[in-house]
């Protein structure tokens, strides 16, 4: 039988490409980058996996990175430079060079989206995921929350009035006190 096609969601900045191929609990897993394409494989919840993409541009493979999590395989895939020097990367109109299979196979990330213009604000990925700690960490000097301000004096609820005992109930004669 015939691998499946692993679902892939991706965003960008000028520089980097994130690609996040959405499957749980990778085994086995091949991944092989090159400066022109991606070519995943691996089994998920007993089901064999591939993704075979050619990239819209060139990429720098060696300067790239991949991480596999329990829910997903992330990978912040470097932009190769441009071959005139320019200092300037761009945005890509999509991912793959194939415009059909993109549609196909290819969902934008939206999580991880931003747009062109507003790419400073935004900063570069999250990279956290990527750099070995799977602990979310928390928020430096929240310290503990401690209890709601000015609820001090509230106390407990009660329950709801005119219920009492519930006794008297048919068929809950042998239930004891729940």
């Amino acid at each position: 039988m015939a691998p499946n096609t692993a679902p892939i969601k991706w965003a960008q900045r000028s520089d980097s490409v994130y690609v996040t191929i959405a499957l749980p609990d990778v085994k086995d897993e091949t991944i092989n980058l090159s400066d022109e394409k991606l070519v995943f494989k691996g089994t998920s919840q007993d089901k064999e996996y591939q993704v075979d993409i050619e990239f819209l541009k060139a990429v720098d493979a060696k300067g790239s990175t991949y991480k596999v999590l329990p829910r997903s395989v992330q990978m912040v895939v470097m932009k190769a430079a441009k071959e005139d020097g320019g200092d300037d990367e761009e945005f890509w109109p999509r991912l793959l060079k194939n415009k059909a299979l993109e549609k196909n196979q290819v969902k934008i990330d939206w999580d991880r989206y931003v747009d062109e213009d507003e790419e400073e604000e935004a900063g570069g990925f999250d990279m956290s995921a990527l750099e070995g700690g799977m602990g979310m960490g928390g928020m430096p000097g929240m310290g503990g929350m401690g209890g709601m301000p000015g609820m001090e004096g509230m106390g407990g609820m009660g329950g709801m009035p005119g219920m009492g005992g519930m006794g008297g109930m048919p068929g809950m004669e042998g239930m004891g006190g729940m």
